[in-house]
């Protein structure tokens, strides 16, 4: 018998190791499978016999739901963000004090050959268990009543701009061309001249006079503008778009209110006033009834609005979006990532094959948007910057990249509770430029050669 040697001793002991098991982290979890008629509920096994269970989509229903899962022990539930169907279940459990895990249905339905209601619960539930999937970001308290405010509000918005288009389409139809001799159809210009053309005034001159004193479009322009066939049934279809974009108009004078009342009852991070030179910098598209400026620094407790391109209205929007707590995204790389604006890193075999951003469904990623491209043109730094990166890799990229520099300021000034101040477009360039001279001068030494300023004679 020959004796064992080194490598064989050293393979004998490796064969004898197991390998390590996935440890269970939620024992008491709980799976749910989203569906607009009925919900597809599994428990651990050991909790009751029967461990997959079918529940309606009604309030009854919810609550026996939610006391079946009482009595099986359940502490920890897991559920796919179907449309808005989870919003009712999602409330119900946790009211009965369930920790609640929103899952995105896209990351737990690659896997093949689970098709059912049923094994979709159940794999719910066995990825629950283990700890392996990751929960949605949900806003807490009144910003989920702000949040349904706003969103509503957009809603309202979208929709009344359908009927300033229908009713620039009757217009031209009946040839007035309104619309190429003031710059606003729902002004006060706009809106005097419709209101007369459907109380049956036909004169261009007399709905020329109508016009506003600051109008740059002589009388005899808008004259001509305004000579056209008359058509009465485009001047009726005219009277009904317009009647109802101004019952949009006064929903939305509604709906301000209860904003109003909504941000009123959220806490107070200072008890100062907003600087008075940021105050030129809250313009807004939105007319309010009340300063918007004032509730968004008393609630944040910082003036995201010096930073160019926030204005109060996008400045709103983010923060019904993201809360009130910056501990909710452990850092500023977080903070990119969940809003889908930094760099992604796709790498396969060693090798880096897309570095594009996620695509996501964010309404702060693209209120970030927004606020990159209104820099693209002014004279502070991030206007240099979104500038530079244009010239380089074009207008998306540069979107993209600025709203990732201003998501990076927006979560330092959250976090610090520190003011902003933009140095300007020149000290950005001039910082650029020694920073370049600085990474030659690298480059160089590295080569053995040395970088020799030119003399200014």
């Amino acid at each position: 018998m020959k004796p064992i040697g080194r490598s064989q001793k050293s393979q004998k002991k490796s064969s004898k190791r197991q390998e390590p098991e996935i440890k269970v982290i939620n024992p008491h979890s709980a799976g749910i499978d989203i569906g607009s008629r009925e919900h597809w509920v599994c428990v651990p096994i050991a909790a009751t016999e029967s461990n997959v269970r079918c529940f309606g989509c009604s309030t009854p229903d919810l609550l026996a739901l939610a006391n079946w899962l009482s009595e099986c022990g359940v502490t920890s539930i897991a559920l796919e963000s179907t449309g808005v169907e989870w919003i009712p279940l999602f409330n119900i459990l946790s009211q009965h004090n369930f920790q609640v895990c929103l899952v995105n249905a896209h990351n737990v339905k690659t896997v093949p050959g689970r098709k059912s209601d049923v094994q979709d619960c159940q794999w719910l539930q066995q990825l629950h268990s283990y700890g392996l999937l990751a929960p949605s970001f949900i806003p807490e308290g009144e910003i989920t009543v702000l949040r349904s405010y706003l969103r509503q509000r957009e809603n309202l918005i979208q929709a009344s701009s359908t009927h300033v288009q229908r009713m620039q389409k009757a217009l031209t139809q009946m040839n007035l061309q309104l619309h190429k001799v003031i710059s606003d159809l729902t002004g006060v210009t706009g809106l005097n001249i419709l209101r007369a053309i459907i109380a049956g005034e036909r004169n261009p001159q007399t709905l020329a006079k109508l016009a506003h004193r600051r109008i740059k479009s002589s009388p005899q322009q808008i004259r001509d503008a305004l000579t056209g066939n008359y058509r009465p049934e485009m001047v009726f279809i005219l009277h009904q778009e317009l009647s109802c974009y101004q019952f949009y108009q006064q929903q939305i004078g509604l709906l301000e209110e209860q904003i109003e009342q909504c941000l009123s009852k959220l806490p107070s991070q200072t008890k100062e006033t907003p600087p008075l030179n940021s105050q030129k910098k809250c313009r807004r598209s939105i007319k309010s009834g009340f300063d918007l400026h004032s509730h968004l620094y008393r609630i944040a407790g910082v003036d995201f609005t010096s930073i160019d391109g926030l204005s109060v209205v996008t400045v709103q929007t983010i923060l019904s979006e993201v809360g009130l707590d910056p501990t909710k995204f452990k850092s500023a790389k977080h903070f990119s990532s969940w809003l889908g604006l930094c760099p992604g890193c796709r790498i396969t075999g060693g090798k880096v094959k897309s570095s594009q951003t996620r695509r996501v469904n964010n309404r702060a990623a693209t209120a970030f948007r927004l606020a990159a491209q209104a820099v693209s043109r002014s004279h502070s730094a991030l206007g240099a910057f979104y500038r530079r990166i244009r010239s380089r890799a074009g207008a998306p990229k540069a979107i993209t990249a600025t709203a990732h520099k201003i998501a990076r300021l927006f979560y330092t000034l959250w976090t610090k509770k520190e003011s902003y101040l933009d140095r300007g477009a020149d000290y950005y360039e001039q910082k650029y430029q020694e920073r370049l001279i600085k990474n030659l001068k690298q480059r160089a030494k590295s080569l053995g050669l040395e970088v020799v300023e030119a003399s200014s004679t």
